[in-house]
């Protein structure tokens, strides 16, 4: 009866490698970083929030979203960041709407968040002062203006009897010897998704069929060969 105590216990006890990895030091494209690995990701449920628009020229407006969301499953036991943690992200995306009827309409957001500065418990202030986060956010405006100015990978080909043209976006940063596996896709006057490049295979968050992923991917393929 002790023994089986004991195994039940080393069953709920977490691995050290999953405490730790966290914080580890790891390298991507020869610049270090902490934090979740690169490839990695969450999913979370948004509760009720409440988003509000403010239109403040003719093709701009200022948005509004408050909302606690929630992860869906559970952390690891000492995974993560501390509770406490702070984050300051900037968000640029796409967020394609379709009215419904007079009060509805569909919404989907995709794009990219980029991180401008860290809270952490023990210190309890910000990583960066407002004029750095500043500075932070011009660089990295100006690499996505950067990389919207380059030659696109022009996309072109038929699945399931639909015609395709449209262009795959580099993401800034995630290129290596001048080969980007990671690309914004437009088709046919539409934002379609990010497209990564996965070990076996292509993925489009957001697009089930696996097959239409992957032949966006062989054109990107051969775009760099």
């Amino acid at each position: 009866m002790k023994t089986a105590t004991r195994r039940s216990v080393r069953k709920k006890r977490t691995p050290k490698k999953v405490i730790g990895s966290y914080e580890t030091i790891k390298q991507f494209n020869g610049k270090q970083y902490v934090g979740m690995q690169i490839g990695r990701s969450h999913k979370w449920y948004y509760d009720k929030g409440e988003w509000k628009d403010k239109k403040i020229t003719p093709d701009l407006w200022e948005i509004h979203y408050a909302v606690t969301k929630r992860r869906a499953g559970k952390a690891p036991k000492g995974s993560g960041a501390p509770v406490g943690t702070g984050y300051h992200w900037y968000i640029m995306a796409h967020q394609e709407v379709i009215k419904l009827n007079a009060d509805d309409y569909t919404t989907v957001l995709s794009g990219v968040k980029y991180k401008i500065a860290h809270k952490r418990t023990a210190k309890g202030n910000w990583s960066a002062s407002a004029a750095a986060q500043r500075k932070t956010l011009l660089s990295f405006m100006k690499e996505m203006v950067a990389q919207l100015e380059k030659a696109a990978v022009p996309l072109k080909f038929t699945y399931n009897e639909v015609a395709y043209k449209g262009e795959g976006i580099p993401v800034p940063g995630t290129c290596t010897e001048s080969v980007c596996y990671d690309l914004d896709i437009n088709l046919n006057g539409r934002h379609i998704g990010m497209l990564h490049r996965l070990k076996n295979n292509w993925k489009i968050e957001g697009t089930e069929d696996e097959k239409f992923a992957n032949a966006i991917g062989e054109i990107v393929t051969l775009w760099y060969e």
